[in-house]
């Protein structure tokens, strides 16, 4: 399976891989108290309704990263 930033968050945090890329990009984002309700919803839809908290450069570190995985 490859991944992204279209990826529906819940699967990057279920993955090993794509979740330690996440913490590293997005530090604090796994123990977000509102986590669980946008578990469904691709990563680039979270950042959209997170309030500036997940910024472009953000995603695109996100991106950069997810596109390297075999």
């Amino acid at each position: 399976m490859s991944y992204s930033i279209q990826t529906k968050l819940g699967d990057l945090l279920d993955n090993e891989q794509t979740r330690a890329i996440l913490e590293k990009n997005l530090p604090g984002l796994s123990g977000h108290p509102q986590i669980a309700m946008a578990r469904g919803f691709p990563l680039a839809t979270v950042a959209q309704f997170s309030g500036g908290l997940i910024t472009q450069d953000m995603l695109d570190a996100v991106e950069g990263e997810l596109s390297q995985l075999a």
